[in-house]
């Protein structure tokens, strides 16, 4: 039977309490002191006795109730955390200060194949000065490979002030799902390729129907056209949608950082690499899709390494010597010609044929003339919302503009242009004034059309610095009109000369 004994704390109650429980001669298993309480697990006290032990509790100055309770608080305590720790799935350990285990969940001891409490944390995790490291740097260590039961896990740690640490073990794709879901800030699934022209339904048509089909899938179209949002849809809806989606853009990185990037790199495979090792994205999103974007601008050697992998499904890392093998699928995107690049020998026709056994083509914007206004209402409040003005709309004198645009930069540019329209407007209304389009339009006026997504990004941005540093006439000022840092609109006002001309 457990009891709860509560009284006013005052000096030597508590003795006077439990001389009571051992002038009786009861078996007591746990005793539990939370001044004004005490809680007693006595397995031989009877009812009876029980009766006549309040009576001499209660009789005792400064005793207030003895009640009968089902558990003792810290008996609870441990069965929660007993609980908690068997809901978790990946295995978790608990550390003392000198790095050995306290105690491990039931995902560890399984995978240790035994309780591992009382070893030290590097005999558990096989990992080269694994218990130095997390010494010497307060059990604080950015994520680490190690090996378990010949497993590659990632140890991540997070330390306990002045008792140790918590350590867990992610296979490498869990990881990958937080990844992805740091990497992804928009709508899954084909309801986020907004329109209703009829190429638009064409494509989610013929989309729908690939997404389903477990093999390499290459996406075409214009730089803007939403290559990457018809890639995350496909996966959305492919038989692979709970595992990770992982982006790489092919012309962001020079070569030896995108090969370290997509298959990861050994133990010591260059200066400054992280001493563990690294697992690339394609292992890191195991069981799920990788999308390779501007797949057209990949190196030679790059498209060597991954033809390889796309024929069996295995690599070398960066530096290293053991083969990896992993179940992916492949997604790839161009605004290049790529049968033409072939021709010309700048990419491997064998290739080619390996990443285009499915295809999707991404129409312009051009040719969706009736989804043009359906998107720049949906950008206007998307924008509204997000600099944290009044939804305003378009004024219908803006209407022949916007159609007659050719769009060079497609849904990315008109994006871009109502952003800039919501950011400077005052009005709830915004007008044909408000839109910077006239570079890119066909005037009549004979207007040179502008032939450069960058050129045209450039003088849009100019453009809108210039006009809002007018009302906001320092960086700081304008970094907060436009919610973003102030060190990233000080570069900006450097590089377009603004604060020293104006």
């Amino acid at each position: 039977m457990r009891i709860h004994v509560s009284f006013h704390d005052r000096v030597g109650i508590t003795q006077e309490v439990l001389a009571l429980l051992g002038a009786r001669n009861l078996n007591l298993d746990a005793v539990e002191m939370v001044p004004p309480n005490v809680y007693i697990d006595a397995p031989t006290l009877s009812a009876q006795v029980l009766e006549e032990l309040r009576g001499a509790l209660l009789a005792i100055a400064g005793v207030q109730a003895v009640t009968v309770v089902d558990i003792l608080p810290g008996q609870r305590r441990h069965l929660q955390l007993d609980a908690l720790l068997a809901a978790m799935g990946d295995p978790v350990l608990a550390l003392d200060s000198a790095g050995k285990v306290l105690l491990a969940n039931p995902a560890m001891v399984s995978l240790y194949c035994r309780d591992p409490a009382g070893e030290p944390i590097d005999s558990v995790c096989a990992a080269p000065g694994l218990l130095a490291a997390l010494q010497e740097q307060g059990f604080r260590l950015p994520l680490r490979e190690v090996t378990v039961s010949g497993e590659t896990l990632l140890l991540d740690a997070t330390p306990i002030p002045h008792a140790g640490a918590l350590v867990t073990l992610y296979p490498p794709n869990r990881m990958g799902e937080r990844l992805a879901a740091l990497q992804h800030g928009h709508a899954d699934g084909f309801d986020a390729l907004l329109g209703e022209a009829q190429v638009i339904r064409q494509l989610k048509a013929r989309a729908q129907r690939v997404a389903a089909l477990d093999a390499p899938l290459l996406i075409q179209g214009e730089t803007g056209t939403g290559k990457e949002l018809v890639a995350r849809a496909c996966h959305a809806a492919s038989p692979r949608h709970n595992a990770p989606f992982l982006a790489l853009n092919c012309a962001a990185l020079p070569e030896n950082l995108a090969e370290s990037e997509l298959f990861g790199y050994a133990p010591g495979a260059f200066t400054g690499a992280q001493r563990g090792g690294k697992p690339g994205l394609v292992e890191l999103a195991h069981k799920g899709t990788v999308f390779l974007d501007e797949i057209g601008e990949m190196s030679p050697y790059l498209q060597a390494k991954l033809l390889r992998f796309l024929n069996d499904g295995s690599f070398r890392r960066v530096g290293g010597e053991r083969e990896v093998r992993v179940d992916v699928r492949i997604l790839s995107a161009t605004h290049r010609d790529l049968a033409r690049r072939v021709a010309e020998g700048s990419f491997r026709e064998d290739l080619y044929y390996r990443l285009n056994v499915l295809n999707l083509e991404v129409p312009p914007l051009r040719e969706r003339g009736q989804d043009i206004l359906l998107l720049a209402r949906w950008f206007m409040r998307q924008a509204c919302t997000q600099i944290g003005r009044p939804i305003c709309r378009l004024a219908p004198a803006t209407y022949p503009a916007l159609l007659g645009n050719r769009w060079p930069g497609n849904v990315r540019q008109l994006q871009n242009v109502i952003f800039r329209a919501a950011a400077i407007c005052d009005a709830n209304v915004v007008g044909i004034g408000d839109l910077d389009i006239a570079g890119t339009s066909v005037a009549a006026s004979g207007e040179r059309e502008v032939v450069s997504l960058e050129q045209a990004v450039e003088d849009f941005e100019r453009a809108l610095l210039e006009k809002l540093y007018e009302q906001h006439p320092s960086s700081r000022q304008l970094a907060s009109r436009l919610h973003t840092s102030h060190t990233a609109i000080a570069n900006r006002l450097r590089k377009y000369g603004i604060g020293a001309r104006l």
